[in-house]
């Protein structure tokens, strides 16, 4: 038997940045969007546990334990008491390194596999109490949708979306550590006094109206200075975009991937080709939002 599922990336619409905490993390009001690039996940039971992965850049991917989908198994296995012998494969097509949380969806998408692999019967609650132990993102991949996340961006409340948002996102010739990205926004925020992170009033309206132009008006990532200033390169990304067309663009989340909101399909088709043209970035890809979390593609 194998069990596959598929999970999405994500777009983060607003990610807002307080100051770091006595344990090293930060406090956010994390805006989650799902949108349609997928990762597709299957287990199948094996003698121990490894990990196999293919598609573009699968070579920058960890084979070993310090994989997400490999801990994801590891942890559901350990509450209930079983082997977490169990080979896992990624099917990738989420960017790696490229703050759309490719690393979190595999993660997800491995308990869920392994959850109806196994046929622990765990509850929702508690798969998404292994999520947030396993990283702060890994949630929201389970859940999929929009959803504001707070306190590491773990703790999630779903929100509201009256439309289809239609984005392209550029991918970069290297990547970003996300660790990296949250030291330097440390780093040029030293001395300053953040404000309490909060979730804009704004951006949550346009959401719910489906508004691709006042979400445009709305969009915020309190780290986009950081990734520009390890990856001044971004820059002309970003304005390739907006001279494009798009109605606006920024950095998704720790980057490097570039994000820019178009209006409808058609207009992405033509700024994604504006952009491969510009020679500012490696590859393009199209996309829509909202989309599932981690759904079974396939058991048998």
């Amino acid at each position: 038997m194998s069990v596959t599922v598929r999970v999405p990336a994500k777009v983060n619409v607003q990610l807002a940045v307080g100051a770091a905490r006595p344990d090293g993390f930060h406090d956010l009001a994390n805006v989650f969007l799902a949108v349609g690039l997928y990762d597709e996940i299957t287990v199948t039971p094996a003698d121990e546990l490894r990990v196999t992965c293919d598609g573009p850049d699968a070579d920058q991917v960890p084979l070993d334990r310090t994989n997400l989908a490999a801990r994801a198994a590891e942890a559901l296995a350990g509450r209930y008491g079983r082997s977490p012998g169990v080979h896992i494969h990624i099917a990738k097509d989420i960017p790696v390194a490229g703050g759309m949380a490719g690393g979190s969806a595999d993660g997800a998408g491995a308990l869920v596999a392994c959850d109806a692999l196994w046929q622990t019967g765990a509850s929702r609650d508690e798969l998404l109490d292994i999520c947030a132990e396993l990283g702060s993102d890994v949630p929201f991949s389970l859940v999929g949708g929009a959803a504001l996340g707070i306190g590491r961006g773990e703790q999630l409340t779903p929100l509201e979306v009256g439309g289809t948002f239609h984005w392209v996102f550029a991918m970069a010739g290297r990547g970003l550590s996300t660790p990296a990205v949250f030291r330097e926004f440390d780093r040029l925020g030293e001395g300053t006094d953040l404000p309490e992170p909060v979730a804009s009033q704004e951006l949550l309206a346009a959401l719910a109206k489906g508004d691709p132009d006042a979400l445009a008006a709305a969009v915020s990532n309190d780290l986009q200075p950081a990734a520009l200033s390890l990856f001044p390169e971004l820059a002309g990304t970003l304005a390739a975009g907006r001279a494009a067309g798009a109605l606006t663009a920024l950095v998704s989340g720790s980057g490097p991937t570039t994000a820019f909101l178009v209006r409808d399909p058609e207009s992405a088709a033509a700024v994604a080709q504006a952009l491969l043209a510009s020679g500012t970035c490696r590859t393009v890809r199209t996309a829509s939002g909202p989309a599932p979390g981690v759904t079974v593609a396939a058991a048998g």
